[in-house]
């Protein structure tokens, strides 16, 4: 019984499945950031920008859809995880165009001290920076953002909130991949309103009952929206933009983010920033 279980559990789902493949399928929308780091650059700036740096860039999948989207286009991926990054290499640059690749540098480096060309744009998507739990040292991240862009430059990032993210909670959702579904399981496993350290985890369940437990695992800061914006001011940024999420007639995000100072106060909520140089 014990062998036929054995058999059972490496042939299940979950043994088979990718856990950076399942990422990039439920939480990350490479093309979504895309298209709106692209299009508010443009706005703010009258010109479309050239050279993208996508920090704490993991399987620099953003990297890839921005050399995508032109042949003049560049793109520089910063992380420390050696593992993640060759990941990205192996499954989302390999399958670029031999011009496309050359156009884009990985570099398993510290995002706080790196020194890259000088980009018009700067990213850290996902709440990365949120690794940053020490005010002293997301200012000095911050800082070393605005003296790396480019003259002009546009810095984003995003955050979240609401009263929920203050609770331990698990929510999960179901993940349409092309029939072969599975659940995204996120979970605040823990959160200290002393000093907002939270400890969260993403778990992916799938159809035959088989589960991938604590597939990413993260200790960071929850950042409220005020702290973050007083830091990119303290930084030298000139100006801060925070832009909202807008809903449908059903009541749903309906994924279009448009500048904002005042908004509701939702159980969760997404914002995009922006801080230019």
């Amino acid at each position: 019984m014990k062998k036929q279980q054995k058999r059972r559990n490496k042939n299940s789902l979950a043994a088979t499945a990718d856990r950076h493949q399942l990422y990039e399928l439920s939480v990350q929308c490479a093309e979504a950031e895309i298209d709106f780091v692209d299009a508010t650059f443009k706005r703010l700036r009258g010109r479309k920008a050239r050279l993208l740096r996508e920090d704490f860039c993991g399987t620099a999948n953003v990297c890839c859809e921005w050399v995508r989207r032109g042949n003049k286009r560049h793109a520089i991926g910063v992380d420390l995880d050696a593992e993640v990054l060759e990941w990205g290499r192996t499954h989302n640059v390999a399958k670029l165009g031999k011009k496309q690749r050359e156009r884009i540098t990985l570099l398993c480096e510290n995002v706080v001290d790196v020194e890259t060309e000088a980009p018009d744009i700067i990213s850290a998507m996902n709440f990365s920076y949120w690794l940053l739990e020490q005010r002293p040292l997301l200012l000095r991240y911050f800082r070393s953002v605005r003296e790396a862009l480019a003259e002009g430059g546009v810095f984003f990032l995003d955050a979240y909130g609401g009263y929920d993210s203050f609770r331990e909670i698990e929510e999960p959702r179901e993940i349409d991949d092309g029939g072969k579904g599975f659940t995204y399981i996120w979970e605040q496993a823990s959160f200290n309103p002393i000093d907002h350290h939270v400890i969260c985890h993403i778990h992916f369940a799938f159809p035959d009952g088989s589960k991938i437990r604590k597939a990413f695992s993260y200790e960071w800061r929850l950042w409220t929206l005020p702290e973050v914006r007083d830091l990119l001011d303290e930084a030298g940024f000139s100006k801060v933009t925070v832009y909202w999420q807008g809903w449908d007639k059903h009541g749903e995000a309906d994924g279009d983010f448009n500048p904002a100072i005042h908004a509701d106060a939702d159980a969760g909520w997404i914002c995009y920033i922006s801080a230019e140089k």
